[in-house]
C-alpha cells in the first residue's frame, strides 16, 4: 500500500503517503488516496482525517518520470472526481495536513487541499515550483491553492515558483503553525480530535460553501484546461526543463 490508513481513536484516521523516497504522486498513489478518502467519507466512525508522509518527505510532488511519459491523468491533479487530491479536498469531514518534511509542487497541493496544515521546525522546504520547471497548473490544483492562500499570496507563490523555508511558508499561509518536531503528531492529533467533536453536518455544509464557486469553475473549465495543460506538457520548452530537472534529481 502506498497510502496506509491508521485509526487513532476518537474518530481520527491517519493516512500515510508511503512511496519512498519522496512519496511522489503517480497513478497508484492518486488512486489509493482517492479510495482511502472515499472509505473515510463512507465510514461514520471516521470524523476527521490526518494526512502525512513517510520519511523525510511529506510529498515531493508529481512523479516526473511518469509525467514525462504518458502523464495525462497526473496533469489533471485536483480536477477530476476520481482524482485523489480532489477527493481529499472535497471530503465532507475535517482534514489536517501533518507536514512532516518537504512538500513540493503537487505535494504542497496535497497539503493545501487539507483544511488545516501544521509543520515542524526544520530545514525542509515547502512550495509550488511548477512554473519554474515548465508545468502548467491544472484548474483544480489552481483553485485549491487560490482558496487556501487568497489571490495575493497565491499569485506570489505560483509565479515566484520557489521553495520556502517553514517560517516563510507560515507567513504566506501555506502552513498554519510550526511546532517542535517531537510535538508534531501530538499537535495534529489534538486538532483533529477537536474538529472531530464538532457538528459533522454543519462542518460539511460550511466547508462546501467555501468551495462552491471554485467547484463551479473547475466543472466549467476542466476540459479546456486539460487541453491547455497537455499542450504545455508537450512543448519542447517543457520537455527540456523536465529533462534538466530529472538529470538534477538523479545526481542527488
Amino acid at each position: 500500500m502506498v497510502v496506509e490508513a491508521r485509526d487513532l481513536g476518537q474518530g481520527v484516521r491517519m493516512l500515510v503517503l508511503n512511496r519512498p523516497p519522496a512519496n511522489a504522486i503517480n497513478r497508484d498513489l492518486s488512486h489509493q488516496l482517492y479510495e482511502q478518502c472515499m472509505a473515510a467519507a463512507d465510514d461514520a466512525s471516521v470524523r476527521a482525517l490526518i494526512v502525512t508522509g513517510n520519511g523525510r518527505f511529506f510529498s515531493g510532488g508529481l512523479d516526473l518520470k511518469e509525467l514525462a511519459g504518458d502523464g495525462t491523468p497526473l496533469g489533471r491533479l485536483g480536477s477530476a472526481r476520481a482524482d485523489g487530491v480532489f477527493a481529499l479536498w472535497t471530503l465532507p469531514k475535517p482534514t489536517v495536513a501533518m507536514v512532516n518534511g518537504h512538500a513540493i509542487a503537487g505535494g504542497a497541493v496535497i497539503a493545501l487541499a487539507c483544511d488545516f496544515r501544521i509543520t515542524c521546525a526544520g530545514s525542509h522546504k515547502i512550495g509550488l515550483n511548477e512554473v519554474a520547471i515548465g508545468l502548467g497548473f491544472p484548474i483544480g490544483a489552481f483553485e485549491i491553492v487560490c482558496l487556501a492562500l487568497g489571490i495575493p499570496n497565491a499569485r506570489r507563490v505560483l509565479l515566484e515558483a520557489k521553495l520556502y523555508d517553514v517560517e516563510a511558508a507560515r507567513a504566506l499561509g501555506i502552513v498554519d503553525d510550526i511546532v517542535n518536531p517531537q510535538e508534531l503528531e501530538a499537535r495534529c492529533v489534538e486538532l483533529a480530535k477537536k474538529l472531530a467533536a464538532y457538528g459533522s453536518l454543519a462542518y460539511a455544509h460550511t466547508k462546501k460553501a467555501f468551495q462552491r464557486r471554485a467547484l463551479e469553475r473547475i466543472q466549467a473549465l476542466s476540459q479546456e484546461n486539460a487541453r491547455e495543460i497537455a499542450e504545455i506538457a508537450q512543448s519542447e520548452e517543457t520537455k527540456a526543463l523536465l529533462r534538466a530537472q530529472l538529470e538534477a534529481l538523479s545526481k542527488k
